[in-house]
């Protein structure tokens, strides 16, 4: 069995007679490769010779292809196409996938309105999320931004640069504001008598309806370990809730919810963008991105 060495003629010969048999001229052939009239000459007669068939008339300064010659050219134009396209593949760089991490309920309510920003700013490569809860999960070293609570010093290691503070403050629809006008007093106890949405929270938790209000009696009212179900509940005037600054902006702005008056209550923490110490051109992009759109609200 022949190999494909000794089966095929010189590749520089195919070459040569495929720009040849493409300008139809050997002298536009030659200006093309950059390389004599002659050569061009030489390796087609050497092809022709090789395969014991002509494949040219000639007309002039012209050549003509041969119903032979025409099979060939088609069949090495082909070839070397797809030669071309697996260099190229082989030689683009790799599409960069920047993976952004955070929890779920601040990954839907603060990062997926400024979604749009972010891709904007990946301008060859695309953009992963990861929703997770688990701080190993966020510090794998192919994620290159995540969001996260808590203090610098908690994540040796990192960059972190604050986002926006750790503040909550209670929030109604306006039909429930107005089934409850108390509630636009600064006074918490008149949440004792208004239905009100809780989020799961540990034992002592400061972000509780029971440390707004200032009572350790049982209060009444459903509990969600997700921040989401809680605001549509809110939304749709079945009770109060407790919202997280940057976690409800959006429904502020559109009126589907209100804030009520008195004073905030902020945590020691903060939220933070985090990154490697060395980052990529687009990371940074992204990160200033973000913290400008955090600034402004």
């Amino acid at each position: 069995m022949k190999t494909l060495k000794a089966s095929l003629p010189l590749l520089n010969a195919m070459v040569a007679f495929e720009a040849a048999a493409r300008c139809a001229s050997l002298t536009l052939a030659a200006n093309e490769l950059a390389i004599a009239q002659s050569a061009v000459s030489r390796h087609i007669a050497n092809l022709e010779t090789h395969l014991s068939i002509g494949l040219f008339e000639r007309k002039g300064n012209r050549v003509i292809l041969t119903p032979a010659g025409s099979i060939l050219a088609d069949a090495i134009r082909e070839g070397l196409g797809t030669i071309r396209d697996a260099v190229n593949l082989l030689q683009a760089p790799e599409r960069e996938t920047l993976i952004i991490g955070s929890g779920y309920d601040l990954v839907q309510a603060w990062l997926m309105p400024r979604f749009e920003l972010v891709t904007s700013q990946v301008k060859d490569g695309r953009v992963m999320l990861l929703t997770s809860s688990d701080p190993k999960a966020l510090s794998e070293p192919e994620v290159a931004i995540s969001i996260r609570f808590g203090k610098p010093e908690d994540w040796p290691g990192f960059v972190a640069e604050k986002l926006f503070d750790g503040e909550w403050f209670p929030v109604c629809s306006p039909t429930l504001l107005k089934r409850y006008p108390a509630l636009g007093r600064e006074d918490p106890s008149v949440f004792l008598d208004v239905p009100l949405l809780h989020l799961a929270a540990p034992p002592g938790a400061v972000d509780t309806w029971n440390a707004w209000i200032g009572t350790d009696r049982e209060l009444a009212g459903p509990t969600f370990t997700s921040y989401l179900p809680m605001l549509h509940e809110a939304i749709a005037g079945r009770g109060a809730a407790l919202a997280w600054m940057g976690f409800v902006e959006e429904q502020l702005r559109l009126g589907q919810l209100v804030r009520l008056p008195g004073a905030s209550r902020r945590h020691g923490g903060a939220f933070h963008i985090l990154t490697r110490r060395r980052t990529s051109a687009t990371v940074q992009s992204v990160v200033k991105a973000l913290r400008e759109s955090a600034m402004t609200g």
